[in-house]
């Protein structure tokens, strides 16, 4: 049973990087018809939604991008940043969404928010608890793993409708502000999907992670 959850969650994980990996590649290929690039769909859509003071910097890495809400900033990698194609225009209308939660007071993000430092001290003691409960066969260790990992898996799932709630802004607005047609926001939108599929993967190979230690833990005390 151990080794199956583990392929399943290997599978789940690498499943959803091969989605997001082939429809960014697919819709990163073909440019949209206004020919702006994600920088200026980010600072139209800011703009209009009354965040000009919201900044937005180009920043390394593929796939790097965020919304920082201490700093009021849109960070966006280079290739979005620069990017005319449909995944340039989708992932930093993506970003923006967020920017616009963090203007409407969005009940999921600040939850979110208020969750970062917990989930920091959590991941350490998941990892430590359960490592030196495995080590030294102490059961009680690993149910506090299970305790910090459950912790995690709470804020993975307050993270999903920030992120849906995100691209659905991002589409809308990409529409309302005529930066795609119709025709063009279905790409879009599968490539904001595919990105969502990252998330919901997250919660389920940590669903099965907490399965398999509670398995384990379950066992060694009936030995």
């Amino acid at each position: 049973m151990d080794l199956i959850i583990i392929l399943i969650s290997i599978s789940i994980a690498l499943g959803a990087q091969l989605i997001i990996s082939s429809t960014y590649s697919k819709y990163k290929k073909i440019g949209a018809k206004n020919g702006l690039t994600g920088f200026e769909a980010a600072r139209i859509i800011l703009d209009k939604n009354g965040l000009s003071d919201v900044h937005i910097v180009e920043i390394n890495g593929a796939l790097t991008d965020h919304y920082d809400p201490r700093h009021k900033v849109v960070r966006l990698s280079t290739d979005i940043f620069h990017g005319d194609s449909l995944a340039s225009l989708a992932v930093a209308a993506h970003e923006c969404g967020h920017a616009i939660q963090d203007k409407e007071n969005y009940f999921f993000l600040k939850v979110r928010s208020m969750f970062v430092p917990v989930v920091n001290i959590a991941s350490k003691l998941s990892y430590f608890a359960i490592l030196f409960g495995l080590i030294i066969g102490l059961t009680d260790l690993i149910y506090l793993g299970v305790a910090a990992l459950l912790i995690i898996l709470l804020f993975e799932l307050i993270t999903l409708p920030v992120e849906y709630n995100a691209s659905s802004r991002a589409r809308s607005c990409l529409l309302q502000e005529a930066i795609v047609d119709e025709k063009e926001v279905r790409g879009a939108k599968s490539v904001l999907n595919a990105a969502a599929l990252t998330y919901v993967a997250s919660v389920l190979t940590s669903v099965l992670q907490v399965v398999r230690l509670l398995l384990i833990a379950n066992s060694r005390n009936r030995d």
